[in-house]
């Protein structure tokens, strides 16, 4: 059984472990209302972004766009896995990391070559380590990213997707539901699909689902109708489309639009993923603080417990000591 220095020190150590946690703990929550402000921003603008675009390619019909048209057959993918810089945040990083290594897996089995976009100092040696060199890096700015990233990666997916280097491309990052709650997403941002995504609704069987976030200002009716599998004329019996004219013309509206699109696409999952990152890190050590609390208590427990039974073994020396001496 320990002694009672070796108790009591490691009863010291654990408190100092738990003054850490505890202030990493606040910082994260303090940082997670910046981040979810940003992102609550944000969303307006993406939104209407993606409902105009979806709207000029539905009323366009047939485009010229490159970055509308699919690949007749899939030989190169490019994966941007967005992670955090630091660690101590759960499993926020090692979800999207084993994500996208299936998701090459996955590619590979079908005789297609994956290249890999490293969003995070997590991802960068994640990679490296596995014999995977990032083709492009990005490491300290996973909790303020700025336009300037998001810029860089949408002009060189569209410039490859749109030159025939890559047939697709995917994005693979934390989705921040909530202030506590992270959703790990594979969406397909090349080429680009109209599909409405309604993950407040329905679980998407299919864990990669297609590019779609924010793709809806339809009342809530009509996107619960479509999650329950109702017809879809049906639902849209809803739905009055406005009359939009277009100047000069819906094409050339939609070559103007599609970088804007792609880059707002991007920002808006590097913020996304900035604010589940605070989100996790909070509840990693929320966790940890908890922990420590319990060990705590257990060791000052122990600790109770050796000292009564030194202070019981010398009561029995003492008594025995002077019972001797009596006879």
């Amino acid at each position: 059984m320990p002694n009672l220095h070796d108790i009591d020190r490691r009863i010291n150590s654990v408190k100092s472990t738990k003054q850490i946690t505890r202030t990493m703990e606040m910082i994260a929550a303090a940082k997670i209302r910046k981040a979810r402000e940003r992102v609550e921003t944000t969303i307006p603008y993406t939104q209407g972004m993606a409902v105009t675009v979806s709207r000029v390619v539905d009323r366009l019909g047939d485009s010229n766009n490159p970055l509308l048209k699919v690949h007749d057959e899939v030989k190169r993918v490019l994966i941007v896995s967005v992670v955090s810089d630091r660690g101590l945040a759960g499993g926020f990083n090692g979800n999207v990391l084993r994500a996208s290594e299936r998701i090459i897996k996955q590619k590979k089995a079908q005789g297609a070559e994956c290249d890999v976009i490293a969003c995070g100092k997590k991802a960068i040696s994640y990679f490296r380590y596995r014999q995977i060199d990032p083709i492009m890096e990005f490491a300290g700015l996973s909790e303020e990213p700025t336009m300037g990233e998001a810029i860089q990666l949408g002009n060189f997916a569209m410039e490859k997707y749109a030159d025939g280097t890559y047939d697709e491309v995917i994005l693979v990052y934390n989705h921040a539901r909530n202030a506590g709650d992270q959703v790990l997403r594979a969406e397909y941002l090349l080429p680009v699909r109209r599909v409405v995504f309604v993950d407040a609704y329905k679980a998407i069987p299919n864990w990669l689902a297609p590019m779609s976030a924010f793709v809806s200002t339809m009342d809530l009716d009509y996107l619960k109708k479509i999650a329950s599998g109702a017809d879809a004329s049906e639902a849209d019996e809803q739905v009055i489309e406005p009359d939009l004219e277009f100047e000069p013309s819906q094409e050339e509206v939609l070559w103007t639009m599609m970088p804007a699109y792609m880059r707002t696409m991007f920002y808006q999952t590097l913020i996304d993923s900035a604010a589940g990152e605070q989100g996790a890190r909070r509840n990693a050590m929320k966790a940890a603080t908890d922990n420590a609390n319990e060990i705590e208590i257990n060791l000052t427990r122990l600790y109770n417990r050796v000292r009564q039974g030194a202070i019981t073994t010398e009561i029995n020396e003492i008594v025995g000591g002077a019972a001797a001496l009596e006879d």
